[in-house]
């Protein structure tokens, strides 16, 4: 079940983080932030036993919604939950004409699942990560920005 996070899950949350994230994992205050903040869009998805297993966040500011995260514990991988947390996060945003994530040139596997779901490559940004990695920042056209054009086009 996918749903929108609320406080209680904070610590569920901040623990999810540590497992996945480690050093770079958002604290529990983060995690407040992302889930209360303005333009925030925060999902949650639980297992049949109500342990959360994977979540999406986003920040919509203008017409870019920037996705901030999407993580899914390692078993539930490769069951086609990021793409319905994904999902979840698409509906919605007929006001935005795209959205943008960064991602490590080294995570081969995220790669392969953002170009799956139409994304490409459109900057990369040297040095991003703690470990000095560089960003690909990524750009999915939404269905708004085709009618927003449209719209300018015919007014």
């Amino acid at each position: 079940m996918i749903r929108p996070a609320v406080l209680a899950d904070l610590p569920a949350l901040a623990a999810l983080e540590e497992e996945l994230f480690g050093d770079d994992a958002w604290n529990e205050a983060l995690v407040r932030q992302e889930i209360e903040g303005p333009g925030r869009r925060f999902v949650v998805s639980e297992d049949g036993a109500g342990r959360l297993d994977g979540y999406a966040v986003t920040m919509t500011a203008g017409d870019i919604v920037d996705l901030l995260r999407i993580a899914v514990r390692a078993e539930s991988r490769r069951t086609g939950l990021a793409s319905r947390l994904l999902d979840e996060l698409l509906v919605d945003t007929d006001d935005a004409s795209r959205m943008l994530l960064e991602v490590s040139v080294s995570n081969a596997s995220a790669l392969g699942f953002y170009v799956a779901r139409q994304f490409s490559v459109i900057d990369v940004r040297p040095h991003y990560y703690r470990d000095g990695s560089e960003a690909l920042v990524m750009c999915r056209w939404l269905p708004g920005a085709a009618r927003a054009e449209t719209a300018t086009r015919n007014d």
